[in-house]
Protein backbone atom coordinates (compact mmCIF):
# COMPACT_ATOMS: atom_id res chain seq x y z
CA UNK A 1 0.00 0.00 0.00
CA UNK A 2 1.35 3.77 -0.76
CA UNK A 3 1.99 6.09 1.74
CA UNK A 4 -0.60 8.47 0.49
CA UNK A 5 -3.40 5.28 0.30
CA UNK A 6 -2.64 4.53 3.87
CA UNK A 7 -2.76 8.51 5.37
CA UNK A 8 -6.41 8.18 3.70
CA UNK A 9 -6.87 4.99 5.47
CA UNK A 10 -5.75 6.03 8.66
CA UNK A 11 -5.88 10.18 8.68
CA UNK A 12 -3.00 11.91 9.28
CA UNK A 13 -2.14 13.10 13.26
CA UNK A 14 0.81 15.52 11.81
CA UNK A 15 -2.06 16.97 9.69
CA UNK A 16 -4.34 17.42 12.52
CA UNK A 17 -1.89 18.89 14.81
CA UNK A 18 -0.71 21.35 11.50
CA UNK A 19 -4.41 22.60 11.54
CA UNK A 20 -4.81 23.05 15.33
CA UNK A 21 -1.56 24.84 15.29
CA UNK A 22 -2.99 27.72 12.76
CA UNK A 23 -5.81 28.13 14.33
CA UNK A 24 -4.40 28.88 17.58
CA UNK A 25 -2.73 31.29 16.38
CA UNK A 26 -6.06 33.53 17.00
CA UNK A 27 -5.38 32.53 20.65
CA UNK A 28 -1.96 33.98 20.74
CA UNK A 29 -3.47 37.27 18.96
CA UNK A 30 -6.03 37.14 21.83
CA UNK A 31 -3.61 36.90 24.57
CA UNK A 32 -1.11 39.87 23.31
CA UNK A 33 -4.29 42.27 22.41
CA UNK A 34 -5.47 41.31 26.27
CA UNK A 35 -2.47 41.76 27.94
CA UNK A 36 -0.80 44.58 25.73
CA UNK A 37 -2.22 47.25 28.08
CA UNK A 38 -0.47 46.85 31.12
CA UNK A 39 2.69 47.96 29.60
CA UNK A 40 1.30 51.18 28.21
CA UNK A 41 -1.38 52.50 30.32
CA UNK A 42 1.14 54.53 32.61
CA UNK A 43 3.10 56.42 29.22
CA UNK A 44 -1.08 56.48 27.43
CA UNK A 45 -2.00 58.45 30.86
CA UNK A 46 1.14 61.04 30.58
CA UNK A 47 0.88 61.57 27.25
CA UNK A 48 -2.89 62.27 26.86
CA UNK A 49 -3.56 63.26 30.47
CA UNK A 50 -5.82 60.95 31.61
CA UNK A 51 -8.11 61.10 34.62
CA UNK A 52 -8.90 57.49 36.69
CA UNK A 53 -12.58 57.35 35.04
CA UNK A 54 -10.37 57.92 30.92
CA UNK A 55 -7.77 55.88 32.19
CA UNK A 56 -10.21 52.85 33.15
CA UNK A 57 -11.86 53.48 29.93
CA UNK A 58 -9.24 53.34 28.00
CA UNK A 59 -8.04 49.54 29.70
CA UNK A 60 -11.95 48.99 29.97
CA UNK A 61 -12.84 49.56 26.81
CA UNK A 62 -11.68 46.24 25.06
CA UNK A 63 -13.85 44.46 27.26
CA UNK A 64 -17.20 45.89 25.54
CA UNK A 65 -15.33 45.04 23.02
CA UNK A 66 -15.01 41.41 23.24
CA UNK A 67 -18.53 41.36 24.26
CA UNK A 68 -19.70 42.79 21.34
CA UNK A 69 -17.64 40.43 18.92
CA UNK A 70 -18.78 37.11 20.56
CA UNK A 71 -22.13 38.02 19.85
CA UNK A 72 -21.68 39.08 16.30
CA UNK A 73 -19.71 35.96 15.67
CA UNK A 74 -22.27 33.03 16.48
CA UNK A 75 -24.69 33.88 13.63
CA UNK A 76 -21.71 34.80 11.58
CA UNK A 77 -19.97 31.66 11.66
CA UNK A 78 -23.01 29.73 11.67
CA UNK A 79 -24.14 31.10 8.64
CA UNK A 80 -20.88 31.88 6.75
CA UNK A 81 -18.07 29.56 8.55
CA UNK A 82 -15.71 28.90 11.08
CA UNK A 83 -12.83 29.57 8.87
CA UNK A 84 -14.14 33.09 8.04
CA UNK A 85 -14.70 34.23 11.80
CA UNK A 86 -11.20 33.80 12.19
CA UNK A 87 -9.99 35.69 9.17
CA UNK A 88 -12.54 38.45 10.41
CA UNK A 89 -10.29 37.93 14.08
CA UNK A 90 -7.31 38.44 12.17
CA UNK A 91 -8.58 41.67 10.22
CA UNK A 92 -9.43 43.20 13.80
CA UNK A 93 -6.52 42.60 15.31
CA UNK A 94 -4.39 43.81 12.22
CA UNK A 95 -6.71 46.93 11.98
CA UNK A 96 -6.57 47.27 16.48
CA UNK A 97 -2.53 47.10 16.03
CA UNK A 98 -2.11 49.45 13.35
CA UNK A 99 -4.64 51.78 14.54
CA UNK A 100 -3.54 52.28 18.44
CA UNK A 101 0.09 52.63 17.44
CA UNK A 102 -0.62 55.82 15.51
CA UNK A 103 -3.40 57.90 17.24
CA UNK A 104 -2.98 61.81 18.42
CA UNK A 105 -5.98 62.01 20.65
CA UNK A 106 -7.40 59.54 23.52
CA UNK A 107 -10.54 58.91 21.31
CA UNK A 108 -8.87 58.13 18.58
CA UNK A 109 -7.04 55.21 20.35
CA UNK A 110 -10.09 54.30 22.09
CA UNK A 111 -12.07 53.31 19.15
CA UNK A 112 -9.38 51.11 17.81
CA UNK A 113 -8.75 49.81 21.25
CA UNK A 114 -12.34 48.93 21.03
CA UNK A 115 -11.51 47.20 17.80
CA UNK A 116 -9.01 44.77 18.97
CA UNK A 117 -11.22 43.89 21.89
CA UNK A 118 -14.05 42.68 19.21
CA UNK A 119 -11.59 40.86 17.60
CA UNK A 120 -10.31 39.28 20.80
CA UNK A 121 -14.51 38.18 21.26
CA UNK A 122 -14.51 36.78 17.99
CA UNK A 123 -11.19 34.58 18.22
CA UNK A 124 -12.05 33.92 21.76
CA UNK A 125 -15.03 31.92 19.79
CA UNK A 126 -14.31 30.69 16.25
CA UNK A 127 -10.78 29.24 17.64
CA UNK A 128 -12.25 26.69 20.38
CA UNK A 129 -15.19 25.89 18.12
CA UNK A 130 -13.04 24.99 15.35
CA UNK A 131 -10.52 22.96 16.70
CA UNK A 132 -13.15 21.01 18.05
CA UNK A 133 -14.90 20.41 14.90
CA UNK A 134 -12.07 19.29 13.06
CA UNK A 135 -10.35 16.73 15.49
CA UNK A 136 -11.12 13.21 16.66
CA UNK A 137 -12.79 12.44 20.07
CA UNK A 138 -9.63 10.76 21.11
CA UNK A 139 -7.42 13.98 20.71
CA UNK A 140 -9.97 16.56 21.11
CA UNK A 141 -9.37 17.77 24.58
CA UNK A 142 -5.57 18.14 24.15
CA UNK A 143 -5.95 20.27 20.90
CA UNK A 144 -8.74 22.41 22.43
CA UNK A 145 -6.65 23.06 25.05
CA UNK A 146 -3.43 24.20 23.06
CA UNK A 147 -5.35 27.32 22.64
CA UNK A 148 -5.30 28.41 26.15
CA UNK A 149 -1.73 27.54 25.57
CA UNK A 150 -1.74 30.24 22.94
CA UNK A 151 -3.62 32.64 25.35
CA UNK A 152 -1.07 32.37 27.93
CA UNK A 153 1.68 32.37 25.33
CA UNK A 154 0.46 35.58 24.02
CA UNK A 155 0.26 37.41 27.43
CA UNK A 156 3.84 36.31 28.12
CA UNK A 157 5.29 37.44 25.09
CA UNK A 158 3.27 40.62 25.20
CA UNK A 159 4.80 41.16 28.55
CA UNK A 160 8.63 40.66 27.33
CA UNK A 161 7.72 42.53 24.63
CA UNK A 162 6.72 45.50 26.88
CA UNK A 163 9.53 45.03 29.34
CA UNK A 164 12.38 44.77 26.67
CA UNK A 165 10.76 48.02 25.30
CA UNK A 166 11.01 50.03 28.17
CA UNK A 167 13.93 48.49 29.64
CA UNK A 168 16.59 50.91 28.78
CA UNK A 169 13.88 53.55 27.63
CA UNK A 170 14.33 57.11 28.99
CA UNK A 171 10.31 58.66 29.96
CA UNK A 172 10.09 60.78 27.71
CA UNK A 173 10.65 58.47 25.15
CA UNK A 174 7.99 55.94 26.71
CA UNK A 175 5.47 58.96 26.88
CA UNK A 176 6.08 60.28 23.28
CA UNK A 177 7.16 56.84 21.27
CA UNK A 178 7.22 53.78 23.62
CA UNK A 179 3.95 52.70 24.06
CA UNK A 180 3.21 52.89 20.16
CA UNK A 181 5.60 50.44 19.23
CA UNK A 182 4.20 48.02 22.13
CA UNK A 183 1.06 47.78 19.72
CA UNK A 184 2.64 48.13 16.88
CA UNK A 185 3.89 45.15 17.48
CA UNK A 186 0.85 42.98 16.66
CA UNK A 187 1.05 44.12 13.19
CA UNK A 188 3.31 41.19 11.93
CA UNK A 189 1.87 38.26 13.41
CA UNK A 190 -1.85 39.25 12.96
CA UNK A 191 -0.94 39.02 9.35
CA UNK A 192 1.07 35.97 9.72
CA UNK A 193 -1.96 34.50 10.97
CA UNK A 194 -4.51 35.97 8.48
CA UNK A 195 -2.04 34.36 5.36
CA UNK A 196 -2.04 30.97 7.45
CA UNK A 197 -5.55 30.71 7.62
CA UNK A 198 -5.56 30.01 3.71
CA UNK A 199 -3.62 27.07 4.17
CA UNK A 200 -6.43 25.04 6.70
CA UNK A 201 -9.91 23.54 5.75
CA UNK A 202 -13.49 24.68 6.60
CA UNK A 203 -15.12 22.77 9.58
CA UNK A 204 -16.31 19.61 8.30
CA UNK A 205 -19.41 19.57 10.49
CA UNK A 206 -20.23 23.44 8.82
CA UNK A 207 -19.42 22.12 5.49
CA UNK A 208 -22.07 18.86 6.12
CA UNK A 209 -24.56 21.44 7.78
CA UNK A 210 -24.38 23.56 3.81
CA UNK A 211 -24.41 20.26 2.07
CA UNK A 212 -21.21 19.65 0.77
CA UNK A 213 -20.52 16.72 1.81
CA UNK A 214 -17.67 15.93 -0.50
CA UNK A 215 -15.53 18.42 0.87
CA UNK A 216 -16.45 17.38 4.36
CA UNK A 217 -15.74 13.42 3.75
CA UNK A 218 -12.45 14.79 2.46
CA UNK A 219 -11.11 16.60 5.11
CA UNK A 220 -12.46 13.92 7.85
CA UNK A 221 -10.56 11.23 5.49
CA UNK A 222 -7.56 13.11 6.11
CA UNK A 223 -7.76 13.67 9.72
CA UNK A 224 -9.11 10.22 10.71
CA UNK A 225 -8.82 8.18 7.64
CA UNK A 226 -12.05 6.78 5.01
CA UNK A 227 -13.81 4.63 7.63
CA UNK A 228 -13.60 7.23 10.04
CA UNK A 229 -14.65 9.69 7.86
CA UNK A 230 -17.91 8.02 7.25
CA UNK A 231 -18.49 7.18 10.34
CA UNK A 232 -18.28 11.03 11.51
CA UNK A 233 -20.25 12.02 8.12
CA UNK A 234 -23.62 9.94 9.43
CA UNK A 235 -23.45 10.83 12.70
CA UNK A 236 -23.41 14.72 11.64
CA UNK A 237 -25.48 14.12 9.12
CA UNK A 238 -28.48 12.39 11.72
CA UNK A 239 -27.42 14.90 14.67
CA UNK A 240 -28.26 17.94 11.74
CA UNK A 241 -31.50 16.38 10.63
CA UNK A 242 -33.20 17.30 14.03
CA UNK A 243 -31.44 20.67 14.41
CA UNK A 244 -32.87 23.66 12.95
CA UNK A 245 -30.03 25.96 14.00
CA UNK A 246 -32.43 29.01 15.26
CA UNK A 247 -32.53 31.04 17.76
CA UNK A 248 -35.63 29.90 19.03
CA UNK A 249 -34.07 26.27 19.35
CA UNK A 250 -30.98 27.41 21.47
CA UNK A 251 -33.66 29.02 23.89
CA UNK A 252 -35.78 25.47 23.38
CA UNK A 253 -36.76 23.33 26.87
CA UNK A 254 -34.00 20.43 24.77
CA UNK A 255 -31.24 23.16 24.75
CA UNK A 256 -32.73 24.88 28.35
CA UNK A 257 -29.99 22.90 30.03
CA UNK A 258 -26.88 22.85 27.72
CA UNK A 259 -27.32 26.51 27.46
CA UNK A 260 -27.32 27.24 31.32
CA UNK A 261 -24.46 25.10 31.66
CA UNK A 262 -22.48 26.77 29.78
CA UNK A 263 -23.45 30.09 30.63
CA UNK A 264 -22.78 29.19 34.31
CA UNK A 265 -19.33 27.71 33.12
CA UNK A 266 -18.34 31.10 31.52
CA UNK A 267 -19.02 33.05 34.22
CA UNK A 268 -17.65 30.87 37.09
CA UNK A 269 -14.56 30.44 35.52
CA UNK A 270 -14.07 34.60 35.63
CA UNK A 271 -15.38 35.21 38.89
CA UNK A 272 -13.73 32.46 40.49
CA UNK A 273 -10.74 35.33 40.88
CA UNK A 274 -8.08 34.51 38.02
CA UNK A 275 -7.03 38.19 38.08
CA UNK A 276 -6.94 38.54 41.89
CA UNK A 277 -3.27 37.56 41.80
CA UNK A 278 -2.60 40.59 39.58
CA UNK A 279 -4.00 43.39 41.87
CA UNK A 280 -2.08 41.93 45.06
CA UNK A 281 0.88 40.70 42.98
CA UNK A 282 2.23 44.22 42.44
CA UNK A 283 2.86 44.64 46.36
CA UNK A 284 4.37 41.08 46.69
CA UNK A 285 6.54 41.46 43.46
CA UNK A 286 7.97 44.97 44.71
CA UNK A 287 8.62 43.62 47.76
CA UNK A 288 10.72 40.80 46.25
CA UNK A 289 12.39 43.12 44.34
CA UNK A 290 13.55 44.99 46.90
CA UNK A 291 15.26 42.15 48.96
CA UNK A 292 16.46 40.06 45.67
CA UNK A 293 17.60 43.33 43.66
CA UNK A 294 15.85 41.24 40.75
CA UNK A 295 13.75 43.33 38.19
CA UNK A 296 9.78 43.60 40.08
CA UNK A 297 8.08 43.46 36.38
CA UNK A 298 10.38 40.86 35.15
CA UNK A 299 10.27 38.39 37.99
CA UNK A 300 6.82 38.77 38.19
CA UNK A 301 6.10 37.49 34.61
CA UNK A 302 9.11 34.50 34.93
CA UNK A 303 7.03 33.16 38.27
CA UNK A 304 3.66 34.13 36.95
CA UNK A 305 3.42 32.96 32.90
CA UNK A 306 5.65 30.54 33.58
CA UNK A 307 3.99 28.46 36.05
CA UNK A 308 0.66 29.24 33.76
CA UNK A 309 2.27 27.39 30.62
CA UNK A 310 3.86 24.58 32.90
CA UNK A 311 0.79 23.49 34.57
CA UNK A 312 -1.75 24.11 30.92
CA UNK A 313 0.80 21.44 29.48
CA UNK A 314 0.05 19.12 31.95
CA UNK A 315 -3.63 19.59 30.96
CA UNK A 316 -2.95 19.37 27.60
CA UNK A 317 -1.59 15.89 28.66
CA UNK A 318 -3.56 14.66 30.99
CA UNK A 319 -7.50 15.90 29.79
CA UNK A 320 -8.15 12.90 26.51
CA UNK A 321 -6.45 10.89 29.39
CA UNK A 322 -7.92 11.84 33.11
CA UNK A 323 -10.97 13.35 31.75
CA UNK A 324 -12.84 16.94 31.94
CA UNK A 325 -14.49 16.72 35.42
CA UNK A 326 -11.76 15.08 37.22
CA UNK A 327 -9.50 17.90 36.40
CA UNK A 328 -12.10 20.77 36.85
CA UNK A 329 -12.44 19.49 40.16
CA UNK A 330 -9.45 19.08 41.55
CA UNK A 331 -8.09 22.65 40.22
CA UNK A 332 -11.16 24.25 41.43
CA UNK A 333 -10.58 22.69 44.82
CA UNK A 334 -7.08 23.83 44.87
CA UNK A 335 -7.72 27.25 43.79
CA UNK A 336 -10.45 27.42 46.26
CA UNK A 337 -7.58 26.41 49.09
CA UNK A 338 -5.39 29.45 47.41
CA UNK A 339 -7.91 31.76 47.60
CA UNK A 340 -8.63 31.12 51.24
CA UNK A 341 -5.12 31.02 51.87
CA UNK A 342 -4.56 34.48 50.39
CA UNK A 343 -7.20 35.92 52.81
CA UNK A 344 -6.10 34.44 55.51
CA UNK A 345 -2.63 35.70 55.22
CA UNK A 346 -4.10 39.12 53.94
CA UNK A 347 -6.18 39.31 56.82
CA UNK A 348 -3.47 38.33 59.59
CA UNK A 349 -1.14 40.73 58.45
CA UNK A 350 -1.48 45.05 58.20
CA UNK A 351 2.39 44.82 56.61
CA UNK A 352 2.26 42.72 53.29
CA UNK A 353 5.79 42.55 53.38
CA UNK A 354 5.63 40.47 56.11
CA UNK A 355 3.31 37.76 54.25
CA UNK A 356 4.86 38.48 51.14
CA UNK A 357 6.42 34.48 51.08
CA UNK A 358 3.76 32.40 51.71
CA UNK A 359 1.29 35.11 49.16
CA UNK A 360 3.69 33.69 46.57
CA UNK A 361 2.83 30.42 47.38
CA UNK A 362 -0.61 30.71 47.56
CA UNK A 363 -0.58 32.63 44.00
CA UNK A 364 1.86 30.58 42.26
CA UNK A 365 -0.65 27.49 43.45
CA UNK A 366 -3.59 29.51 42.30
CA UNK A 367 -1.99 29.97 39.43
CA UNK A 368 -0.99 26.54 38.90
CA UNK A 369 -4.55 24.87 39.79
CA UNK A 370 -6.42 27.42 37.28
CA UNK A 371 -3.80 26.45 34.37
CA UNK A 372 -4.06 23.00 35.17
CA UNK A 373 -7.96 23.28 35.43
CA UNK A 374 -10.72 25.68 34.90
CA UNK A 375 -8.77 27.82 32.40
CA UNK A 376 -7.91 25.40 29.57
CA UNK A 377 -10.56 22.87 30.42
CA UNK A 378 -13.53 25.53 30.34
CA UNK A 379 -13.03 26.01 26.81
CA UNK A 380 -13.00 22.37 25.99
CA UNK A 381 -15.91 21.91 27.83
CA UNK A 382 -17.51 24.80 25.80
CA UNK A 383 -16.42 24.20 22.55
CA UNK A 384 -17.95 20.51 22.73
CA UNK A 385 -21.43 21.02 24.99
CA UNK A 386 -23.74 22.68 22.47
CA UNK A 387 -25.24 21.03 18.96
CA UNK A 388 -23.75 21.48 15.52
CA UNK A 389 -26.34 23.77 14.17
CA UNK A 390 -26.70 26.42 16.80
CA UNK A 391 -22.88 26.17 18.45
CA UNK A 392 -21.69 29.74 16.85
CA UNK A 393 -24.57 31.27 18.50
CA UNK A 394 -24.58 29.23 21.98
CA UNK A 395 -21.12 29.98 22.20
CA UNK A 396 -21.25 33.52 21.20
CA UNK A 397 -24.36 34.00 24.29
CA UNK A 398 -21.94 32.14 26.47
CA UNK A 399 -18.44 33.71 26.18
CA UNK A 400 -20.77 37.11 26.12
CA UNK A 401 -21.46 36.08 29.60
CA UNK A 402 -17.73 35.18 30.34
CA UNK A 403 -16.64 38.85 29.19
CA UNK A 404 -19.28 40.40 31.44
CA UNK A 405 -18.20 39.44 34.79
CA UNK A 406 -14.62 39.92 33.90
CA UNK A 407 -16.04 43.47 33.33
CA UNK A 408 -18.07 43.22 36.70
CA UNK A 409 -14.33 41.60 38.51
CA UNK A 410 -12.97 44.62 37.22
CA UNK A 411 -15.07 46.85 38.38
CA UNK A 412 -15.63 45.41 41.58
CA UNK A 413 -12.84 44.90 42.89
CA UNK A 414 -11.40 48.12 43.62
CA UNK A 415 -14.74 48.94 45.39
CA UNK A 416 -14.02 45.76 48.30
CA UNK A 417 -10.29 46.98 48.11
CA UNK A 418 -10.60 50.54 48.79
CA UNK A 419 -8.67 51.84 51.68
CA UNK A 420 -11.51 53.22 53.35
CA UNK A 421 -14.61 51.00 52.82
CA UNK A 422 -16.26 48.65 55.37
CA UNK A 423 -14.94 45.51 53.66
CA UNK A 424 -11.42 46.86 54.05
CA UNK A 425 -11.98 47.66 57.74
CA UNK A 426 -13.54 44.52 58.76
CA UNK A 427 -11.66 42.09 57.18
CA UNK A 428 -8.39 43.97 56.27
CA UNK A 429 -8.31 43.47 52.76
CA UNK A 430 -9.21 39.71 52.42
CA UNK A 431 -12.90 40.19 51.40
CA UNK A 432 -12.53 39.73 47.80
CA UNK A 433 -10.17 36.39 48.60
CA UNK A 434 -13.19 34.98 50.48
CA UNK A 435 -15.81 36.19 47.54
CA UNK A 436 -13.80 34.27 45.37
CA UNK A 437 -13.36 31.46 47.22
CA UNK A 438 -16.90 31.09 47.77
CA UNK A 439 -17.47 31.36 43.96
CA UNK A 440 -14.94 28.09 43.54
CA UNK A 441 -17.46 26.42 45.48
CA UNK A 442 -19.89 26.85 43.25
CA UNK A 443 -18.00 26.07 40.40
CA UNK A 444 -17.78 22.71 42.10
CA UNK A 445 -21.25 21.78 42.31
CA UNK A 446 -21.89 22.97 39.01
CA UNK A 447 -19.20 20.53 37.42
CA UNK A 448 -20.30 17.61 40.25
CA UNK A 449 -24.42 17.64 39.34
CA UNK A 450 -24.71 18.85 35.93
CA UNK A 451 -21.50 19.03 33.74
CA UNK A 452 -21.48 15.91 32.02
CA UNK A 453 -18.14 13.84 31.34
CA UNK A 454 -17.24 14.61 27.65
CA UNK A 455 -13.49 12.54 27.49
CA UNK A 456 -13.63 10.26 24.27
CA UNK A 457 -17.36 11.19 23.07
CA UNK A 458 -17.97 12.77 19.41
CA UNK A 459 -19.72 15.78 19.34
CA UNK A 460 -22.84 13.79 18.27
CA UNK A 461 -22.50 11.23 21.05
CA UNK A 462 -22.60 14.59 23.76
CA UNK A 463 -25.44 16.29 21.77
CA UNK A 464 -27.53 13.04 22.06
CA UNK A 465 -26.65 13.14 25.94
CA UNK A 466 -28.49 15.90 26.76
CA UNK A 467 -32.07 14.46 25.37
CA UNK A 468 -31.49 11.63 27.79
CA UNK A 469 -31.06 13.98 31.15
Amino acid sequence: MTASLASQEKGSALYVARVCLVAALGGLLFGYDTGVISGAIESLTAKFGLGDFMKGWASGCVLIGCATGVLAVGPLSDRFGRRLAMFLAAAMFLVSAIGTALPNDIWTFIVFRFLGGVGIGIASISTPMYIAEITPARVRGRMVSVNQIAIVGGIALTAFINYFIAKDASQAWLIETGWRWMFAAGILPSVFFGLLLLTIPESPRWLIEMRREDEARAILARVGGGAFAAAESAGIKAALSQEKGTWGELFSRTLRLPLLVGIALAILQQVTGINVFMYFGATIFKNMSASTGVDAGLLQQFIINGSGVVFTLIAIATVDKWGRKPLMLVGTAGMGVSLLGMGVMAQAFTDPAAASGWMLFYIILYIACFGLSVGPVTWVILAEIFPTAVRGRALGLATFFLWMADYAITQTFPLMDAKDSWFVRQFNHAFPFYVYAAFCVALIVLVWRLVPETKGRTLEEIEQGWHTK
